[in-house]
């Protein structure tokens, strides 16, 4: 069912918890994040996908991080969706670096043997992630103008603007 080639080619090594897509430099693969989470006993499968708006001329989102603690507080959320709901299986990736406007930035995937739990997984993992997840974002223009923003899209600093 899993093809060690595969996680050569998409960068992200397997672990004892199983395959962790969590943060990645390149696109998002649905196909890694379905494999980790599918299976015959889970009727149920919810994915979300979280893609760059051209809003107000944006073109792009630079998304930065300190990696390992980005990495503690996926395990913490991911783990919190297994306590609330034991029969689920949940994952995500999280892009970093410069994503065009129109690609994803992140990818969850959650089942359960009913839709019900996979959608209860699904919105807990990315309001958790909206919330608490310290992964930075700087909004890139058209004109060129920067601008930092929270992770729920509100601008930082008083609206600190780079030019």
């Amino acid at each position: 069912r899993r093809d060690p080639a595969r996680w050569r080619r998409s960068g992200v090594a397997p672990t004892t918890l199983g395959w962790l897509m969590q943060l990645t430099r390149h696109r998002i693969d649905l196909t890694d994040l379905l494999a980790e989470v599918q299976g015959p006993e889970r009727g149920g499968t919810c994915t979300f996908l979280g893609t760059v708006r051209s809003d107000d001329g944006v073109t792009a989102i630079e998304y930065s991080a300190s990696e390992a603690m980005a990495r503690e507080e996926i395990e913490r959320i991911l783990g919190e969706a297994r306590a609330r709901s034991p029969e689920a299986r949940v994952t995500l990736q999280h892009r970093l670096g410069l994503i065009p406007a129109g690609e994803a930035s992140i990818a969850i995937a959650a089942a359960a043997p009913h839709r019900e739990a996979a959608f209860a997984a699904c919105r807990f993992v990315i309001e958790a992630v909206k919330k608490r997840l310290p992964i930075w974002k700087k909004e890139i223009r058209a004109d060129g103008s920067t601008t930092w923003v929270d992770p729920s899209g509100k601008q930082v600093a008083g609206g600190v603007r780079d030019r």
